[in-house]
């Protein structure tokens, strides 16, 4: 498997491009030619906003790095599926990026050991405690979003359920795109303390 680090992306140019392209650039020479240089600069150009939006989601810095590894080596697989009619590719990628840590916690919550082909379980079932311990996660997650405003459960819910882009939000719900922004930002500012030990 490819492995991304910040050395890789000082190799040079590509195409006459300098290091310096845009996001959808460097996507669509990931996309049509395979080009590993193009993901390495798009790794230095993003990588470090996607550790920060993965430890505001609660990661501690070792799952993050791991989950930044896991979203362009994702981004490398899906660069044939991005289109200017998603959007920016930044969001593109930062979309990815927050499904994988969904996904992750999901894992962890609800189904531990799902999809971890190399770990051994002594036992398919759960025991009484684990599951205890998924119905505590369950109700404090619950419980947080309640905290939160109609208005912010709604951007909060469109966002994460439904994984609509911002600007999709803003248009569906009628309001202005820095709007639904802010909504978002204060909707983690107050659930991330209540739910940051959830790793």
């Amino acid at each position: 498997m490819y492995s991304i680090t910040m050395s890789d992306s000082k190799t040079g140019s590509h195409s006459g491009l300098p290091q310096s392209a845009d996001p959808e650039t460097l996507l669509l020479r990931i996309a049509q030619d395979r080009d590993r240089e193009a993901l390495a600069q798009l790794f230095s150009l993003l990588g470090t906003r996607v550790k920060a939006m993965m430890l505001k989601l609660g990661a501690s810095d070792a799952i993050a790095e791991d989950m930044v590894q896991e979203t362009f080596l994702a981004v490398w697989r899906k660069a044939h599926l991005y289109s200017t009619d998603r959007g920016a590719a930044s969001t593109w990628i930062f979309t990815i990026a927050r499904n994988l840590r969904i996904d992750q916690f999901r894992r962890q919550s609800n189904k531990p050991y799902e999809d971890l082909e190399t770990v051994t379980i002594e036992s398919a079932e759960p025991n009484g405690s684990v599951m205890v311990e998924q119905r505590q996660v369950i109700a404090r997650v619950t419980d947080a979003l309640k905290t939160l405003s109609a208005e912010q459960q709604e951007v909060v819910r469109l966002s994460f359920l439904y994984d609509l882009p911002h600007a999709q939000i803003a248009e569906r719900i009628g309001i202005p795109l820095g709007t639904v922004k802010s909504r978002l930002r204060l909707a983690y500012e107050r659930l991330r303390p209540m739910l940051e030990d959830l790793q």
